[in-house]
């Protein structure tokens, strides 16, 4: 796996030296160590001409494939975050046009050659500098985190689609900036110059700052940090500090690997005011000082800090075993945060290998979905993707036991009381043969999901069971996604779920990717219109 230094410097290179040409580039998905490897996330969810065809869903070619940018230098409020002078302009254009006319006047500047990671960075810079992340890491605020899963779903998707995502997420941008207005019309301050500490001393300043809960010192901190840190140096305290408490269900974990993950795509040159976001974002509370105060979201961190060290320092060499990923299993469907965590610890230290306990944790949340399909269990599915990644980037141990330790604590908190809950288990529902061809399996499922969500789930876990190149069943997912979507977490959580099918083992990954029918979007729901209206604005 390439470091997250040498992708930002290639990321950077290519920003500097683009060619004037009509491909939106295919970027490899770097950040997705993949423990089980049997297909490209490329080739994964690649278009499928055959599924559109019978599902549909109707000619997108109208999606053309186009360039970059140029504009104007503008005035700049002094007492506002200054962004990169060559993004400026673009980020202006999203912030003041009308809704009525953003998509219009992007679509105009992109034939006439505005390039999609520059469309992209615009988004993101826009989002950052004009929503504010509290009261809660969530609600408006889901038009920044959504950012990185329109990116993941249009860089899945086939040429004829590939803007679709960005200018959903423009649109739903235009949404939540309405509603911060509405709110007191927040804006991203200027940097105190004043107190930005110098290299040498950001990094101790920004982890005082964010232990004492200190939102000024941690401001400045964070853009000390970006001016002279190296890019793995901040993401390891910003996983840490992203993993440290249970506010906003997990949003801040989320906000961290969705942030970080974008910015990557976009360019380091970008970096301090997407660093200042997150820190103020993750310092987000309700109520006194956390730090002088013993709040329930952050008692799993405190247990897990005396927990962390009991793990047997050979801790990733153990072996997979589906018996223990059962175990923690029953663990999270019926235990408490506490005993999730200790599970884990047992589990480990018995010479379990990490791949069994991540298999344990994406089945529970699936199972969560399944048995109660709100808001909450999907965000056990995203707070889960997101954990995992920065998992799998992170590169201090302790910090990687961490992250395995709070998810498994997480995940009982997300289920919460039981009353609630439909008595399904993601390793015991039964497969239900399919009525039709195997050619239209992807038609009949997605019908079911508008009729019945566990019988298109046994239909899906069927199909799979019997084909298992998914392919066909996640083109048409996304697809549904592109043309019936009409929230922020209908791309989350199906970029999560698409993903997260390469992480679970083999013989798990059909149960959970067929658990995702309880949230995906059926065939039967109704089109958005958005489609529509990007079309007339391509063809004007």
């Amino acid at each position: 796996m390439r470091s997250p230094c040498v992708f930002l410097l290639a990321a950077a290179k290519s920003l500097r030296h683009r060619p004037n040409t009509n491909r939106i580039a295919r970027e490899p998905n770097h950040w997705s160590h993949r423990m089980n490897k049997p297909y490209s996330r490329r080739t994964f969810i690649r278009s499928s001409a055959t599924t559109s065809a019978l599902l549909g869903l109707g000619d997108l070619a109208f999606m053309s494939r186009l360039p970059r940018v140029s504009a104007a230098e503008a005035n700049l409020n002094p007492k506002i975050v200054r962004l990169d002078p060559e993004i400026e302009p673009l980020v202006r254009l999203i912030e003041e046009s009308s809704r009525e006319r953003l998509l219009e006047d992007v679509a105009a500047r992109v034939k006439r050659g505005l390039n999609y990671r520059d469309v992209l960075a615009a988004l993101l810079l826009a989002g950052i500098r004009n929503i504010r992340p509290r009261p809660a890491v969530g609600f408006k605020f889901h038009a920044v985190m959504v950012v990185n899963s329109a990116h993941l779903a249009s860089m899945a998707s086939p040429d004829s689609d590939r803007w679709l995502p960005i200018f959903w997420a423009l649109d739903n941008f235009k949404n939540s900036q309405a509603q911060d207005v509405r709110e007191g019309d927040w804006t991203m301050s200027a940097t105190d110059e004043s107190r930005v500490p110098s290299a040498d001393k950001a990094r101790e300043a920004f982890i005082q700052a964010m232990d004492k809960w200190d939102e000024s010192a941690a401001d400045t901190a964070a853009a000390g940090l970006a001016r002279g840190a190296g890019a793995q140096e901040i993401f390891e305290l910003l996983c840490r500090y992203g993993a440290r408490d249970f506010r906003n269900i997990a949003h801040k974990a989320i906000y961290v690997a969705n942030g970080w993950r974008t910015l990557h795509a976009i360019g380091w040159q970008h970096a301090e005011p997407v660093i200042r976001s997150l820190a103020f974002a993750l310092l987000a509370h309700d109520k006194g000082n956390p730090a002088e105060n013993d709040y329930a979201e952050d008692r799993p961190w405190r247990r897990n800090l005396e927990l962390a060290p009991r793990i047997r320092s050979d801790w990733r060499s153990g072996k997979t075993d589906p018996a223990a990923a059962k175990e923690l299993l029953a663990a999270l469907r019926q235990g408490s945060d506490q005993d999730a965590a200790k599970k884990v610890v047992e589990l480990l230290n018995k010479g379990t290998a990490p791949q069994s306990i991540w298999d344990a944790l994406f089945e529970a949340a699936g199972e969560l979905m399944m048995r109660r399909p709100d808001i909450g269990s999907l965000h056990s599915v995203t707070a889960t993707n997101a954990l995992h990644f920065a998992f799998q980037t992170s590169g201090n141990d302790e910090t990687r036991r961490l992250i395995l330790l709070q998810n498994a604590s997480y995940l009982p908190l997300f289920r919460g009381r039981s009353a609630n809950l439909k008595d399904y288990q993601i390793d015991q529902f039964e497969p239900l043969p399919l009525s039709g061809s195997v050619e239209r399996a992807p038609e009949e499922i997605f019908a079911e999901v508008s009729q019945d969500k566990l019988t298109a789930a046994r239909k899906a876990l069927s199909y799979l069971q019997q084909h298992p190149n998914p392919k066909p069943l996640i083109d048409a997912a996304q697809r549904l996604v592109f043309l019936k979507g009409n929230d922020s977490h209908d791309y989350k959580f199906s970029s999560a779920v698409l993903e997260d099918y390469h992480h679970v083992s083999s013989d798990a990954r059909a149960r959970y990717l067929a658990s995702s029918l309880f949230y995906l979007r059926g065939s039967g729901a109704t089109d958005n219109k958005l489609v529509q209206r990007i079309r007339a604005a391509m063809a004007a």
